[in-house]
């Protein structure tokens, strides 16, 4: 991927309204991934650059580059509240008016249901887990007791049979 990456920030090295960059998480770049929920590498963040969204579309140049064209873009933002239809002009508007601390407050609410819905799906991933192991090794050893209550003398009897019968014709 890092080929078709760095050629996609060649071609958008001259855009004036589009930014397309790599950030090293691992170095000095830890701070700023770690403020935009970077877990895992590479990951592709765009959008607002106070509020980046996932990338999860394909990984390869033509995939990126059809990406990037169509969406990276001036967007409505508070930056660019000219682009907002009305409904979203007024929703910027309302969290602009907020006291800093109530909009503060909000954020983190929201930032807390994040987390609590990841943990909650992580909770319940272990537990899928646990379940898949269990039928796992239940299904495991009832293999185990048919096998050993005579499927495998069973099976030889039966070819064995019908090799006799077969020598039987001759």
């Amino acid at each position: 991927m890092k080929p078709d990456w760095d050629k996609l920030m060649d071609a958008f090295a001259d855009s004036p309204t589009a930014l397309v960059a790599d950030v090293d998480c691992t170095a000095e770049g830890k701070d700023l991934c770690s403020a935009h929920g970077v877990k895992g590498y590479p990951t592709i963040k765009w959008g607002d650059p106070s509020a980046l969204e996932d990338y999860n579309g394909g990984r390869d140049y033509a995939s990126l580059e059809t990406f990037a064209k169509e969406n990276l873009k001036p967007m409505c933002s508070p930056a660019n509240i000219d682009l907002c239809d009305d409904a979203k002009k007024a929703e910027i508007e309302k969290f602009l008016g907020m006291a800093g601390e109530e909009l503060d407050k909000l954020i983190a609410e929201g930032n807390k249901k994040i987390e609590d819905n990841e943990t909650n799906f992580k909770n319940e991933v272990s537990k899928l887990q646990a379940q898949y192991q269990k039928l796992m090794d239940d299904k495991d050893l009832e293999e185990i007791k048919i096998k050993a209550s005579g499927l495998g003398l069973m099976k030889a009897c039966a070819a064995h049979a019908a090799k006799s019968k077969g020598s039987d014709e001759l």
